[in-house]
């Protein structure tokens, strides 16, 4: 499944942040990388989660042959 590449983003916000010039872009900017950091972390646990059931449910069909 394809997934955003939300750390790259954030590194992109980031880069974004340090160019800014106005403290208004600079604080859009950094508030973006956090998102996507978030973003990051969702996904990384929804990964983690669908991996623990699609085992239990290889175990569960293995344990009804």
């Amino acid at each position: 499944m394809s997934h955003p590449d939300y750390r790259g983003l954030a590194a992109q916000a980031r880069s974004q942040a340090d160019a800014a010039t106005l403290d208004n872009v600079r604080f859009r900017c950094l508030r973006s990388e956090a998102a996507f950091l978030a973003m990051a972390q969702r996904q990384d646990l929804a990964d983690t989660n669908r991996a623990r059931r699609e085992e239990a449910a290889t175990a569960k069909a293995a344990e009804q042959v």
